[in-house]
């Protein structure tokens, strides 16, 4: 008996110490100290602005302290008036732009502007300067209307997400989507990405500073993120029965072990009496 319980606490010890190794490979950028972020910030690159690209959808609005004269650069959005007039009221509406095949937009009283390549600040120079030409002092306002990103895999809650404010990095991806299982690989995130018409591919790990310094740390719209399953999530998913039945086997097998010691145990000590 005395061998049996020195083998249960042997098994239970070994499941203490790969819990606990298990959940130390579960924590993101283990390696940095107060000492290592001077060597992160010297590679670290805040985000730079988001490229313009085919397919994008623009919200573009003038405004000026004179309306009247901004009116031909936003298309009004019309509705009529009570009942029993005839008068029109007009408003401006959030108008959305989408860059086409030739990556440009079709603008107001401009006509066709092309905005390819362009960041969302030099869009807005391009368009105040050509403004200004017929309009003192314009303010032009714009942002992505489908700036998005995607998350699949290991994560609580995948999908596809749209930010606000056109900056996201891979862990406010993770972060949106409710944080990695803890069946996803941490140490070899997939970031897929299109640009310049081909599939750019990059494997992050998670658990390394290195993160910081990679250019698919900032996400770009339309990326789209895959935290793969790891051997633990593989083995519950597809051999989930043959394991299931091979641990009641074993149950099985180390109850009727422990009957047959106990039923050895008691006929020794009727023997001896």
């Amino acid at each position: 008996m005395k061998k049996i319980h020195t083998l249960l606490i042997g098994m239970l010890l070994l499941g203490a110490l790969s819990s606990c190794t298990s959940q130390k490979k579960m924590a993101y950028v283990r390696e940095i100290t107060s000492a290592s972020a001077d060597s992160i910030n010297a590679t670290f690159q805040a985000q730079r602005e988001a490229h313009i690209v085919c397919g994008d959808m623009l919200t573009i609005t003038v405004n000026a302290l004179d309306l009247e004269a901004v009116e031909t650069f936003n298309m009004p959005l019309y509705s009529p008036g009570q009942v029993g007039t005839d008068r029109v009221y007009s408003s401006y509406q959030l108008q959305t732009y989408t860059v086409d095949k030739d990556g440009c937009i079709n603008f107001p009283t401009l006509g066709k502007v092309h905005v390819e390549g362009k960041t969302v600040s030099e869009l807005k120079d391009t368009l105040t300067f050509e403004i200004s030409k017929s309009v003192k002092d314009p303010i032009v306002n714009i942002h992505f209307a489908n700036f998005q990103v995607t998350v699949l895999g290991e994560v609580a809650r995948p999908g596809r997400f749209t930010v606000a404010n056109e900056r996201i990095t891979i862990l406010d991806a993770l972060g949106l989507a409710g944080d990695m299982t803890p069946y996803g690989k941490r140490e070899n995130i997939l970031v897929a990405r299109e640009s310049n018409g081909k599939m750019q591919f990059e494997r992050l790990n998670i658990n390394n500073a290195s993160i910081f310094s990679s250019p698919f740390f900032y996400l770009q719209q339309n990326d789209v993120v895959y935290v793969e399953p790891n051997g633990v999530r593989a083995v519950n998913s597809q051999n989930i029965s043959l394991y299931l039945s091979m641990i009641t086997t074993l149950g099985s097998m180390a109850t009727v072990i422990v009957s047959v010691v106990n039923t050895t145990e008691l006929m020794k000590a009727r023997n001896k009496n």
